[in-house]
């Protein structure tokens, strides 16, 4: 089994997606404030003539904000139900293929947060987190996140 993914920092740490998840990978555009929406969404931006929410990944992971937002990345995901969302990162690294041998499963202590992650993958010098996508925000979230960009 190969899995390429896309690799990205958060905070400390290096995260991974399916590439197949990611639509595009653009800088950093302000977003307009959506008013009462849920603290981890940053805002909207105008792709294209679409309409896409925004979500701080620091946030909704609870990591303390970012420092300089105008350096950070949006990564813009197409999810199952082709909706599109963007993810705000630190910074994008790279595309990597990884084999099955090079990830784990994801650990059963780690808790809550274990739900959003397919694995752990351990390379030479580092171990990256894979996301899955389709559960980094509870049904709810995505429903109510897509009741506001009708």
């Amino acid at each position: 089994m190969e899995l390429k993914v896309l690799t990205f920092i958060l905070g400390d740490e290096e995260f991974a997606i399916d590439i197949m998840k990611v639509d595009r990978v653009k800088e950093y555009e302000k977003t307009t404030k959506l008013p009462n929406s849920l603290d981890f969404v940053e805002g909207i931006i105008n792709l294209m003539g679409e309409v896409i929410p925004i979500i701080n990944l620091r946030k909704k992971f609870m990591l303390p904000d970012f420092q300089d937002k105008e350096k950070s990345k949006i990564i813009v995901i197409r999810f199952e139900n082709e909706k599109k969302m963007g993810f705000l990162v630190d910074d994008v690294k790279e595309v990597i293929t990884l084999t099955g041998e090079q990830i784990d499963q994801t650990p059963e202590y780690s808790g809550q947060s274990s739900e959003f992650l397919l694995g752990v993958a351990k390379l030479e010098n580092r171990m990256i987190l894979i996301l899955d996508v389709e559960k980094v925000l509870k049904k709810e979230e995505k429903l109510e996140i897509s009741s506001m960009v009708k």
